[in-house]
């Protein structure tokens, strides 16, 4: 049996680790907040984006732009989005298993896959992976996460698929459902696909000025933007909901330790009185 001073330093240990654990939950249920916040507010936006587009590509059949195409798949891009830290239970993990099992089931049916990866834990957990090719790798973007640098992204994505380097482009991310539901999802973002809400299921007339051709122009490329602004926000609220779960857990996992540890030191002092007893017993029992 451990001696009581090894118990009494290993009961210290947790209770430091019970604190930071409540204070990263409190930490990351204010950040929740104002994550969710931001999810709420974006969702009506990109859902009305979605319905206007779909009414001008539904209406404009004939439209050539290369942001419609369809090519021959030869080369797709994932984009997956993961967390720059830790603690946080399986949010990142779960991403990068669901954008392994995309490349190795070669899902979609494309020849080559590229990965690039938004979050340090994502490179971490794929960077030594034989059958992940990672493109580019963006940390310290989740931490502040603006229309800025959605729109940058965007257009650095659109370029990419106008020059052919990829034929599709899809994005792996947690959808946020609640603190304890966040959910895996896959989307194709290129080329686009138009396809009405489930809050519309009628395609609206509009007057076109200058011209149909040239308001989708301008559109498509502001939809992938939306659509990445929105996906980096669901991923900011699912991670810390996660994080907030998780140190919960271990915040209560600590408490039972405590609880454990504390019922093993009274028995291991109980122990060490009754031994002092029963030896100052026999020595006067000695004496006699």
């Amino acid at each position: 049996m451990a001696n009581l001073k090894d118990i009494k330093k290993r009961i210290g240990s947790v209770k430091n680790t019970q604190q930071i654990t409540k204070a990263m939950k409190m930490v990351s249920a204010a950040k929740l907040r104002r994550a969710q916040e931001a999810v709420v507010a974006a969702r009506p936006y990109a859902n009305k984006m979605q319905d206007v587009l779909s009414g001008l590509a539904q209406r404009n059949t004939e439209s050539e732009h290369p942001l419609l195409e369809t090519r021959e798949k030869k080369r797709a891009l994932i984009v997956i989005m993961t967390a720059d830290r830790g603690l946080c239970g399986g949010f990142n993990s779960s991403i990068a298993k669901a954008a392994e099992a995309f490349v190795q089931e070669k899902t979609e049916g494309f020849d080559e896959y590229s990965v690039r990866i938004i979050g340090r834990k994502g490179k971490e957990a794929l960077k030594n992976r034989p059958n992940i090719v990672i493109d580019k790798v963006y940390e310290n973007l989740t931490g502040n996460i603006t229309y800025a640098t959605a729109s940058l992204l965007g257009r650095e994505i659109v370029e990419d698929y106008i020059d052919g380097q990829f034929d599709g482009v899809f994005m792996i991310y947690n959808h946020f459902f609640s603190v304890l539901n966040q959910e895996v999802t896959t989307t194709q973002l290129l080329p686009i696909n138009p396809q009405l809400s489930e809050e519309q299921g009628y395609v609206a007339d509009y007057i076109y000025e200058p011209s149909c051709d040239e308001v989708l122009g301008s559109i498509l490329p502001k939809y992938i933007e939306v659509q990445i602004f929105r996906a980096l926000l669901e991923s900011v609220a699912s991670e810390q909901g996660a994080r907030m779960s998780s140190m919960d857990s271990a915040s209560k996992n600590a408490a039972e330790m405590i609880d454990k540890l504390t019922l093993q030191y009274n028995r291991a002092r109980q122990a060490a009185i009754t031994s002092e007893l029963m030896e100052i017993i026999s020595g006067a029992e000695s004496i006699k």
